[in-house]
């Protein structure tokens, strides 16, 4: 009898195609049409499954990987978790060096997937022998058989979303798209999605969200690297201490700054007002779109995509944290403590 059950054959077919949805109440009284792209919707439950799945299988194609091989790679969290998830599935093993500003729950999800986790001080310099960057270098040099992926400078990372994220927004929006905002960490999703988008038309403007303390913004404008601009913050994933290889900054129009405790306090709103569990990248960027909205940037006729990256239930020790929102000081006359009175039954 003819087996006739519907089923993708592994978990990594249900990559990509994620939906992008209309956002309605916290963008109420801004000018225009805002969606998001709910990258959330991708197995690992972040953007990062694309360029996991992308460079792993480029690596397959060229030979360079085989069976039994090890996969390193520094992460933040999503990027790692997403290697480990496909490191299962064909068989490799996975070394992660992580930035210590990763949330416990990232942290705990690497291991869970079987990653082995090297935590790494998150407050130093690129170059530093405890750096993230440098960590994995080491211990690429000390695996034999290991392979590298170094997102940061890595092509690839780029062409992913420009044969994937970019198609799939122009697709959606029946080429209606005006704006683009997305955050800038490594680079790849913004740069790639952009390039795509761009060639189909260049009058879409592309916007990448940084974070103070972080040197994308200045080096867009000026192109030179500031190391002044450097200095401690708290959102993961967004922004950089150095120039990553994988932002192509030419198809960027303009960065725009989000501050931490604004990006927190607009991550727990989308929450509260659309029903998106959304991690704090996520507030990164529809607070950048706030700010833009006072700058007059949109029109009633703009068709905003905004990119969240990944589900708010990694950030349950942090910005979903009332303790930890107070700890940083991000509960205050403004933004009063949010907590809800807990009734237990007796």
């Amino acid at each position: 009898m003819e087996n006739k059950i519907n089923a993708y054959n592994n978990i990594l077919e249900l990559i990509g195609n994620t939906p992008i949805v209309k956002l309605n109440t916290i963008t109420s009284k801004l000018k225009g049409n805002f969606y998001a792209k709910m990258e959330a919707f991708n197995p690992g439950h972040s953007s990062k499954d694309r360029v996991a799945a992308y460079i792993i299988e480029e690596a397959e194609r060229k030979g360079i990987l085989a069976p039994g091989s090890t996969i390193i790679e520094t992460t933040s969290g999503n990027t790692g978790f997403s290697i480990a998830m496909v490191s299962i599935i064909k068989g490799y093993e996975c070394i992660l060096a992580v930035s210590s500003k990763s949330s416990k729950d990232k942290i705990d999800m690497l291991r869970s997937m079987g990653a082995k986790v090297y935590v790494c001080p998150a407050h130093v310099s690129a170059d530093d022998p405890r750096s993230y960057y440098q960590v994995a270098k080491r211990l690429h040099e000390e695996t034999n058989g290991s392979i590298y992926i170094n997102q940061y400078f890595n092509e690839l990372n780029i062409d992913a979303h420009y044969k994937t994220t970019g198609p799939e927004i122009w697709k959606q929006t029946n080429g209606a798209i005006t704006h683009l905002v997305a955050c800038s960490g490594t680079g790849g999703t913004i740069s790639g999605t952009a390039r795509y988008l761009k060639e189909q038309n260049p009058n879409i403007k592309v916007i990448g969200v940084d974070a103070f303390g972080s040197v994308l913004k200045k080096y867009h404008e000026t192109r030179e690297f500031d190391s002044k601009e450097i200095y401690p913050y708290r959102i993961e994933g967004l922004g950089k201490n150095l120039i990553p290889a994988a932002t192509d900054f030419d198809v960027i129009d303009e960065f725009i700054k989000v501050t931490d405790e604004e990006s927190a306090h607009t991550a727990r709103e989308i929450a509260k007002t659309e029903g998106m569990f959304v991690g704090y990248t996520s507030g990164a960027v529809l607070q950048a779109v706030k700010q833009l909205n006072a700058k007059g940037e949109f029109s009633a006729d703009s068709n905003v995509v905004v990119i969240f990256p990944d589900h708010g239930s990694r950030y349950m020790s942090k910005i979903y944290s009332d303790k930890w929102m107070e700890d940083q000081g991000f509960f205050d006359s403004k933004n009063v403590e949010e907590t809800q009175e807990i009734q237990f039954v007796k």
